[in-house]
């Protein structure tokens, strides 16, 4: 059996003062995946307004869950009946978020607000307080997280447990956490991550970064889909351009991957006698 769908990577940045640019931008790259094939496509981090650490801009920007950049997503999604997955800065009260959503035509399906919140992020943002969802679409099951959350273990895989077939990872990769910006073949270090993440968790990785120096940041690109095997099927993306792939998956990987050989079931041979993982109440 398969179940094939396609997937589409919108690597680019969002260079600061001008939000509505930016969204114009992101929904007119997510129409160009849709054109290409893809049934959903996946922006990265802050992709509205932009990448900022600034309390002002964060505050001078965010909006509502239901706002103009849902709206924007939302009608994008509509004219090819698709699902876009992506980042932008909410408000929500007087609290400020750095949020991903999956929208289809309707809006909102899927809402997560970052948990583990990077460097300076921590000055402007509140930490997340949604959990971690996996969302029913018409495509599978999607487990959404942003970025720094990569570097925790634990958080791929309780989407993995949870249930997510594709972890869809708006980022932002930066340098910071690791001095190597790019090894020979392309890859940042946190695209490695993602490899390693997908392959340990049997679960389809799909990570679009920013790209290119804005606001005093260097992005690293090295966007990437990843495979329940750990196989890179596209990318890594090139460091320093915006740049658009799509490709064609079968979500029934996810299933085969979780036998290696006629005794190896590496999700069976967890001892969950011995150690499990908490969420939400309960052992995983």
């Amino acid at each position: 059996m398969t179940r094939p769908i396609s997937i589409g990577l919108a690597q680019m940045g969002s260079p600061p003062g001008d939000a509505g640019a930016n969204r114009t931008a992101a929904a007119e790259a997510a129409k160009l995946l849709f054109d290409q094939g893809a049934q959903l496509v996946v922006l990265p981090e802050l992709a509205v307004p932009w990448y900022t650490v600034n309390s002002d801009e964060v505050a001078g920007h965010a909006e509502p869950l239901w706002g103009p950049t849902v709206d924007a997503w939302a009608a994008a999604a509509a004219d090819h009946s698709g699902l876009i997955v992506g980042g932008f800065c909410e408000r929500d009260g007087g609290e400020f978020y750095n949020t991903a959503v999956v929208v289809d035509q309707t809006g909102v399906i899927g809402h997560y607000r970052k948990l583990h919140l990077f460097a300076d992020e921590k000055t402007c943002f509140t930490p997340g307080d949604r959990g971690l969802p996996v969302v029913d679409t018409q495509v599978g099951r999607i487990g959404l997280c942003i970025c720094y959350d990569l570097r925790f273990v634990e958080v791929v895989r309780v989407l993995a447990l949870s249930g997510a077939e594709i972890v869809c990872v708006p980022s932002a990769w930066i340098t910071g956490f690791d001095a190597k910006r790019w090894d020979a073949s392309g890859f940042c270090p946190q695209a490695h991550g993602a490899v390693l993440q997908a392959n340990l968790n049997q679960v389809f990785v799909a990570c679009a970064s920013q790209v290119g120096e804005h606001s005093g940041f260097e992005f690293l690109g090295s966007s990437v889909v990843v495979d329940s095997f750990g196989r890179v099927v596209a990318g890594p993306l090139g460091g320093s351009e915006n740049e658009q792939h799509v490709v064609d998956v079968d979500l029934d990987e996810v299933q085969r991957a979780q036998t290696r050989g006629s005794l190896i079931h590496p999700r069976d041979d967890r001892r969950t006698d011995v150690y499990g993982v908490s969420y939400d109440g309960s052992m995983l």
